[in-house]
């Protein structure tokens, strides 16, 4: 008999990626939930567009699967600008983030996920980055040591983190937008779900998107997972519609 399904340890593969790149929403009408995240949001970013100037660094923080990534995307779309993204393990040296962030264009979002897992040297580094858009790179070792300043960009840093209690008092100071996000309820779930399944053109009924939001765990990442293999049933063991 086949192992049952058990979404808890599926392997996000690449067409995993890829699939929810194409269900991801890009702007903040489509993105359903978080709404007390979403109008402040748009506060935010329609100010800093008017006055000309970069979005203040946000850190976004909540269990995965919740919309982190998926939110720090609308931001770029809404704010017309780039986007880069990076995560905190993969900063092993300062040059690292420094490569970074001297390739940023004017008011340029960078993504940093996991942000908690930055190595201390490499914060350190992003402080006055964060603060004076400058960084104060040391070249050479030993006598020949010297410092050279690099003035960047203005930008904002979009951190993301489902372990905020690990971040230091330092570099959460310089968030000027700290927004929480929780999970989503079953009715929620449910237009998701109807999203999604409208973008992969998989008929289904209203009450089996909720059967399926209901077995989620106030997950959207888990809830287009679940709809994922549901679809493979439909299509090998019935017509293809979900009901």
């Amino acid at each position: 008999m086949p192992e049952p399904f058990d979404v808890r340890q599926e392997q996000r593969s690449a067409s995993d990626k890829e699939m929810e790149q194409v269900l991801r929403p890009r702007r903040f009408e489509e993105f359903a939930g978080q709404r007390a995240v979403t109008d402040n949001l748009k506060i935010f970013v329609q100010a800093a567009k008017q006055r000309g100037e970069a979005l203040d660094h946000v850190l976004l923080h909540g269990p995965p699967g919740l919309g982190k990534t998926t939110l720090a995307g609308i931001v770029a779309q809404e704010m017309g600008v780039g986007m880069r993204v990076t995560s905190g393990p993969v900063l092993d040296k300062p040059a690292d983030l420094a490569g970074l962030l001297t390739n940023l264009e004017p008011n340029d979002l960078l993504f940093i996920d996991e942000i908690h897992r930055l190595s201390p040297v490499v914060e350190e580094y992003l402080y006055s980055a964060m603060e004076d858009y400058r960084i104060d790179l040391v070249i050479d070792a030993g006598p020949n040591a010297r410092t050279v300043q690099i003035n960047l960009n203005p930008f904002t840093l979009v951190g993301a983190t489902t372990r905020s209690g690990l971040l230091t008092a330092p570099l959460r100071a310089r968030f000027g937008i700290n927004s929480r996000l929780d999970y989503y309820d079953a009715d929620t779930l449910t237009g998701i779900l109807q999203r999604s399944a409208g973008l992969l053109n998989v008929p289904m009924a209203q009450e089996a998107a909720h059967e399926i939001a209901r077995r989620s765990r106030g997950t959207p990442r888990i809830a287009n997972a679940l709809l994922r293999r549901v679809r493979d049933f439909a299509q090998i063991k019935g017509d293809g519609s979900i009901d």
